[in-house]
């Protein structure tokens, strides 16, 4: 086996490899575009002692506060193919380096329905099961088959039908049980051959009728979710940012019928009650967040977003720890204000 020493770069600037538009370093770098260059740069870290492995791929949904003092390793795995189909389903593969909103385009090109509502998210495919991302109705847990992940400790590539993925509100089983185990190779959808489609969520209805939209299908929704997600959210290639920062917290519904006593116009979404019977109400974050007075503010290059307050940004040169530092202060606030501790969605590293 031959070591990719030549492809690793030392001291690698970050700041193109991140939607935040953060200045960083990574002590060491290198990409990988097949399966056995992965496992020779695993192969690699390990001789070398290195304690610190990252893996990157559309970079849109981590902060870097400080510079990483270890091995970044970015995803560049590509390829679709529709693996099988059935009665009713097309099963579609994707590896993990490839663009997500290409891929969404690619799906309904092929008049693969189920992806439609999620257009336009930043990031790549290996991401998407990571943090069981989700838009307008639709997450990933209600699209995905199964995936593949090479553990890194042994090398093997383990199978996780869904079930396995305990896939929760921006959750799964990588983001906690096995998190820092795997690396998400690419990701089997189940997508429709007769298409359900999801309009009652956000402003889809208002946008199909603006658009004039004369038949409903799968494009026309996915035009819908770009122009409203364009009309809000600012684009990264332009101002810095990582889409949504905060998670909507949960709470109980006791808690909520005492906030609504104050607050009567405070939006809520009723969630299915827990195993103990318990109910619960989903707060949105960034109505939260701009009863508190953060939707727009400023300071320096950091800010909060004018239009869509649950995005945090950076206008130029703002460091991670400026970013860091304004969502620590909108924690605060929120707690104080509503007694609610909102929680970031973002990856601080």
């Amino acid at each position: 086996m031959i070591m990719l020493t030549s492809s690793i770069q030392e001291n690698k600037e970050l700041k193109p490899f991140n939607t935040f538009g953060i200045a960083a370093t990574a002590r060491y770098f290198a990409a990988f575009s097949t399966v056995e260059q992965l496992k020779e740069l695993l192969i690699y870290s390990h001789q070398a002692g290195q304690q610190n492995l990252l893996v990157l791929g559309g970079g849109s949904n981590m902060l870097f506060t400080q510079n990483y003092n270890g091995l970044v390793i970015k995803n560049e795995l590509k390829g679709i193919e529709l693996v099988k189909e059935d009665a009713n389903h097309y099963y579609i593969k994707a590896w993990g380096g490839e663009n997500w909103h290409r891929f969404v385009q690619y799906c309904i090109q092929h008049n693969y329905a189920g992806l439609e509502n999620l257009s336009l998210i930043p990031g790549c495919v290996g991401a998407s099961p990571m943090q069981n991302i989700g838009a307008y109705g639709v997450e990933i847990k209600d699209v995905c088959e199964s995936l593949e992940a090479l553990h890194i400790e042994s090398q093997s590539v383990v199978t996780f039908h869904h079930t396995e993925c305990n896939f929760g509100y921006r959750e799964s089983v990588f983001k906690n049980k096995y998190k820092g185990q795997f690396i998400i190779l690419n990701v089997t959808y189940r997508l429709n051959k007769q298409p359900v489609y999801h309009t009652s969520y956000g402003a889809i209805e208002q946008e199909l009728a603006a658009m004039g939209s004369q038949q409903l299908n799968i494009a026309a929704i996915a035009q819908a979710v770009i122009n409203i997600r364009s009309s809000k959210l600012p684009n990264p290639a332009e101002v810095g940012n990582a889409g949504s920062f905060f998670k909507n917290p949960t709470i109980p519904q006791t808690q909520f019928r005492a906030l609504q006593q104050q607050h009567a116009t405070i939006p809520h979404y009723a969630v299915a009650p827990d195993s103990n019977g318990q109910a619960w109400e989903k707060i949105p974050a960034a109505w939260l967040i701009e009863q508190c007075g953060w939707k727009g503010y400023r300071k320096g290059d950091a800010g909060c977003h004018s239009k869509q307050p649950l995005v945090l940004v950076n206008y130029a040169n703002a460091t991670g720890n400026e970013i860091f530092q304004l969502s620590e202060e909108i924690i605060s606030s929120v707690n104080q204000q509503f007694g609610i501790t909102l929680e970031r969605e973002v990856n601080i590293i």
